[in-house]
């Protein structure tokens, strides 16, 4: 099968499509072909040096949307045929961004019939993020007010849509030519953090979603009521920050995704009720990842990229 691997860390440059034998799928795993299979800031990072997945070579990529080829021993979720769209486990169990991916059944659902492929390679991961953190973390509250830095970015445009199927207050920050789409998508108040101190603005809020880090977390502390809870995807100075944290009364958590059944059903049922859409930045063939990650790498996207294997 093709697939995108690496021999070394560095830039988009170390990418370049390899063949592999297509995996096997062992007790409670499927074998899905890949359709279409999403980018995040994770597979940058994991390319560009050292992180979870340990020394070159491996192939990247955890978004996965795609048709199920074959079934491990046990599993009775999934049969061969059906559409099917999930995350590999994170941050150890990469390898989208190949024709075929194999991973637990349970990482993924069936997907809904109203969206194609690419569509559904989107949102996994970004989803899974977004839902964690303001539901399984916060518990985003009916009439809560909620912070969201980057909203128009991968996770923040989908948290944007979540908090507001919650029946949350949406404040999000994103540079002024965002602050329509972030209106579009249900935000109640955009904030153009180019132009205005998003610390001194926002007040006695619920729930801040940092997917910066830097001083954004520290600055936050002050947005939030007593009582509130600020979620952080910057996966350091969980210690640090629960110290900053202490002197505002609010509670403070670092999170990184996990693959989650449960939390990939909601997200179905999101979008099966029209409550939640991926913007679609960009779409690359998946002999063009180097281009797709050079792209991602801007940080001037809104929404996410996708590969796509036909």
């Amino acid at each position: 099968m093709r697939a995108i691997g690496q021999d070394a860390f560095g830039g988009p440059e170390v990418l370049k499509e390899v063949r592999l034998p297509v995996p096997v799928p062992g007790p409670g795993q499927v074998l899905v072909r890949v359709r279409a299979a999403g980018l995040n800031p994770t597979d940058w990072k994991h390319r560009a040096g050292p992180a979870f997945l340990g020394e070159p070579p491996f192939v990247l990529g955890w978004d996965v949307s795609g048709v199920v080829e074959e079934t491990g021993l046990g599993v009775t979720v999934h049969r061969p045929g059906d559409e099917v769209f999930g995350m590999l486990p994170h941050p150890y169990g990469a390898g989208a961004h190949a024709e075929y991916a194999v991973g637990p059944a349970r990482a993924f659902v069936r997907k809904p019939d109203g969206i194609g492929h690419v569509q559904a390679g989107a949102l996994p991961l970004a989803a899974l993020t977004a839902w964690q953190a303001l539901v399984d973390v916060a518990r985003l509250a009916p009439g809560q007010r909620v912070l969201i830095h980057a909203a128009a970015g991968g996770v923040g445009h989908l948290a944007v849509q979540i908090a507001k199927a919650r029946g949350a207050h949406v404040i999000g920050t994103a540079s002024a030519a965002r602050h329509a789409f972030l209106h579009r998508l249900g935000a109640d108040l955009a904030i153009d953090y180019r132009t205005t101190d998003f610390a001194t603005a926002v007040r006695d809020v619920d729930v801040v979603l940092d997917t910066i880090g830097g001083d954004y977390r520290e600055r936050s502390l002050r947005t939030l009521r007593r009582g509130g809870t600020l979620v952080s995807l910057q996966p350091y100075g969980r210690r640090e920050l629960a110290e900053q944290a202490g002197p505002f009364g609010v509670r403070a958590e670092v999170m990184i995704v996990e693959s989650d059944h449960a939390g990939m059903a909601a997200v179905a049922r999101l979008v099966a009720d029209g409550e939640l859409r991926a913007e679609i930045a960009g779409t690359f063939p998946l002999a063009d990842a180097a281009r797709a990650h050079a792209a991602g790498e801007t940080g001037r996207t809104a929404g996410k990229l996708v590969l796509t294997t036909e």
